[in-house]
């Protein structure tokens, strides 16, 4: 039995990696700075984890498989080097597992993980029993990982130059930002060096693909799928569109045809479109569409996706991973529809993207009620000269935005304790550990 080791294995991806290769017959250990729920599960699986790192745990391990968040330098993977022992990165082991049978890959700069989500509950509602990999803790599998004998499907994250490399049997595609372009401080490969590096390996994974699946509202993705076996779906354009939306109420449409009336428990129009790919998927495989409708009725959301967290003295706690201007003017849509006074608490997400974004992000800001912005989640990036969550506040105030400040951690959390009201809404925002916050608030902490 071979011996497989993760570093970083209490990552959402890694994790996930290490419990299918777990159900494949591997030997399995892993290592990671602390435990998390991720962590206990692979315990609870049989599964060795060490807690912290160290060259002693490579003790007759044939493969490594680190994180992208491990740095190059770091001794365990240098000892590993001085071994010899194989070392295969986190985006090939994936490509790897999806060959293995007949596989669905969800990418794209927004949406991925809520749709694979999507895709995911469908399947398992209707019986296909499908091998899950997905990017948050989704209720209906029970976390980030599902074994089972039927199609597998993954999301495929396309901030790792490496997906040029993956080949799916269904490609899907959500969109194409400038999200994850610029060389990272440290040279982790969690960035594109360009935009135009960025479309390159997105295109390699589409041509990869048997068949592609694309949002045709993006001009981009259009010209990128162009001479592919490919089918379009979106609001304008598309195959596959969904018609006469309202709220979370939508006709999924087949070629000119309302095939399915849709009604969805996840709040936005964002989520609509999110919808509208996981129908086409289903359909695109052979299963009925007003099945695989009723089945989304029941899909309540993935983790840290619009995430209600509780209530306090009657105002509503949401966390959302938004990240990105995109992503933020999307959510704060969806919390608008809510009718409550929405307030953000917004955490920026590593010193480069927010060296490159801070003017976006404060416009997309600006259709919050109130913004308390905190200081930038570092990610493992140093810092950078200048870069801090201060840019975005003070560019909001320079836009009229009053209901605006910079906060630190404390200061922010126990300003809201003191001033919300039960007709407030307030959103936690950012890919970081800003959901401790709310969490912070319910419990008093």
């Amino acid at each position: 039995m071979k011996h497989v080791h993760f570093m970083g294995i209490g990552g959402v991806g890694i994790s996930a990696l290490a419990y299918v290769m777990h159900k494949e017959g591997w030997r399995v250990s892993g290592c990671d700075a602390g435990r998390n729920r991720l962590t206990e599960r692979l315990r609870r699986e049989g599964i060795v984890v060490f807690t912290g790192h160290s060259p002693d745990h490579l003790e007759n391990v044939d493969l490594l498989v680190a994180s992208n968040a491990i740095p190059k330098d770091n001794p365990e993977l240098r000892h590993a080097e001085q071994l010899g022992i194989e070392q295969r990165e986190r985006m090939l082991v994936l490509a790897d597992i999806l060959a293995r049978g007949y596989s669905i890959g969800v990418s794209g700069t927004h949406g991925k993980t809520t749709t694979t989500a999507m895709i995911a509950h469908i399947f398992v509602e209707l019986g296909q029993d499908p091998l899950v990999l997905v990017g948050a803790e989704l209720a209906s599998i029970g976390g980030n990982v599902r074994w089972g004998g039927g199609p597998r499907i993954a999301e495929v994250d396309e901030s790792d130059p490496l997906i040029a490399e993956v080949a799916v049997d269904l490609a899907i595609l959500t969109n194409l930002e400038d999200d994850h372009v610029a060389a990272t401080p440290d040279g982790r490969k969690t960035y594109h060096a360009s935009y135009a590096d960025l479309e390159r390996a997105v295109s390699s994974y589409a041509r990869r693909a048997k068949k592609v699946l694309y949002n045709e509202d993006w001009e981009v993705l259009r010209r990128l799928t162009r001479g592919l076996d490919s089918v379009g779906y979106g609001f304008e354009n598309g195959y596959y569109r969904a018609r006469n939306v309202a709220g979370g109420r939508f006709d999924f449409v087949i070629g000119g045809r309302t095939a399915a009336r849709v009604g969805l428990s996840v709040p936005g129009r964002h989520n609509v479109e999110n919808a509208t790919a996981a129908l086409a998927a289903a359909h695109l495989e052979g299963l009925d569409p007003q099945e695989a409708a009723n089945a989304l009725a029941g899909f309540g959301g993935a983790s840290r996706r619009y995430e209600e967290l509780g209530r306090l003295n009657g105002a509503l706690i949401v966390d959302d991973y938004a990240h990105h201007p995109t992503e933020i003017a999307a959510t704060l849509a969806a919390a608008r529809e809510s009718g409550r006074r929405v307030r953000v608490v917004f955490q920026p997400h590593r010193y480069g993207r927010t060296r490159q974004m801070w003017t976006r992000f404060a416009e997309a800001l600006t259709a919050a009620d109130e913004v308390l912005v905190l200081e930038v989640y570092a990610a493992g990036e140093e810092p950078l000269d200048g870069v801090s969550g201060r840019l975005i506040a003070e560019r909001l105030r320079e836009l009229g935005h009053r209901a605006t400040g910079f906060y630190g951690w404390e200061e922010a959390r126990e300003y809201l304790r003191a001033s919300l009201s039960e007709c407030d809404l307030i959103l936690t925002m950012g890919a970081g550990d800003v959901r401790r916050l709310g969490l912070e608030l319910l419990e008093g902490a």
